[in-house]
């Protein structure tokens, strides 16, 4: 069903940003006639654009990690428009650090936000969506959750993890008319390398801390320069909602599905050549 086909929607996006992937994605709702709640730790720089677009959006403020606050803006959003149709879990951020070295407290607070967050905003939107037998969840996860990255190794599992939750939800969810997507950008010109100039490498093993500098000099390079355009992302991933059946995922940019093609078929090939010793590990048979 296209939007010209349909009642208007209403979307709930986390990490409304400006520059980021949630205003692209609140745009491209509003471009479909749809409506728009946005949510952001720092509501001040969106109130002149929300001011323009008028009733059709509502900025509201939202720790992401705070469950209380999560159930607020949630009824907020409801009490306002009825009920939220598309969920888009957006809001995250990335750090870097070794394997070995990056600090309990640091591992801790990348899962808080990257993961245990989507948990709690998913669960908050799922009753409504439920009652209603409609909706939509989209996850904004990686490339790096289907393609580890050296120095971003927490994040890359917790983006792994999306991916495995975001699975197993698409089929908890199916029988009740609720359809989910995982979307995994690669480089996208959004705000997200900007604060890496800034941010020292703190790094408590000295033998990783040449491959950090490197990694961190490499994404202070690419800023502004990243290859992928946040609004034309957000209208691929409506376009692939639109499509019947959706994919299960979406990877976005060019050199990203080319990496993640590439690391799925090495996988593969790599799982084939050990077809033998998978085999042997069952009980004999006859």
């Amino acid at each position: 069903m296209t939007a010209g086909d349909r009642p208007a929607r209403t979307w709930f996006v986390t990490g409304g940003s400006p520059g980021g992937f949630g205003m692209a994605f609140a745009e491209a709702a509003l471009e479909i006639g749809d409506r728009v709640v946005v949510t952001a730790r720092r509501t001040e720089p969106l109130r002149e654009w929300a001011h323009a677009r008028g009733d059709r959006v509502l900025v509201l403020p939202l720790d992401v990690t705070d469950p209380d606050q999560v159930g607020a803006a949630v009824s907020a959003a409801e009490d306002r428009f009825g009920g939220i149709d598309v969920l888009v879990n957006n809001a995250g951020r990335g750090w870097y650090g070794s394997v070995e070295g990056m600090a309990d407290a640091a591992v801790r607070d990348l899962f808080e936000l990257n993961f245990f967050a989507v948990l709690s905003v998913t669960r908050a939107v799922l009753p409504g969506m439920r009652a209603r037998g409609s909706g939509w969840i989209v996850n904004m996860s990686s490339a790096a959750g289907l393609r580890g990255v050296p120095g971003f190794g927490y994040y890359s599992a917790a983006k792994h993890a999306i991916e495995g939750l975001t699975d197993v939800l698409r089929d908890e969810v199916a029988g009740l008319g609720i359809r989910v997507l995982a979307v995994e950008p690669g480089a996208f010109r959004t705000r997200a390398y900007a604060g890496f100039g800034d941010e020292p490498a703190r790094e408590t093993v000295p033998d990783y801390r040449p491959m950090l500098e490197q990694v961190r000099n490499a994404m202070v390079e690419q800023d502004g320069r990243q290859p992928g355009d946040p609004r034309r992302g957000a209208r691929a991933v409506v376009a692939a909602m639109d499509q019947e059946p959706p994919p299960h995922r979406l990877v976005l940019g060019g050199a990203a599905f080319d990496a993640v093609t590439a690391t799925l078929r090495d996988t593969l090939a790599d799982i084939g050549a050990g077809e033998a010793l998978a085999r042997g590990a069952d009980f004999p048979t006859g």
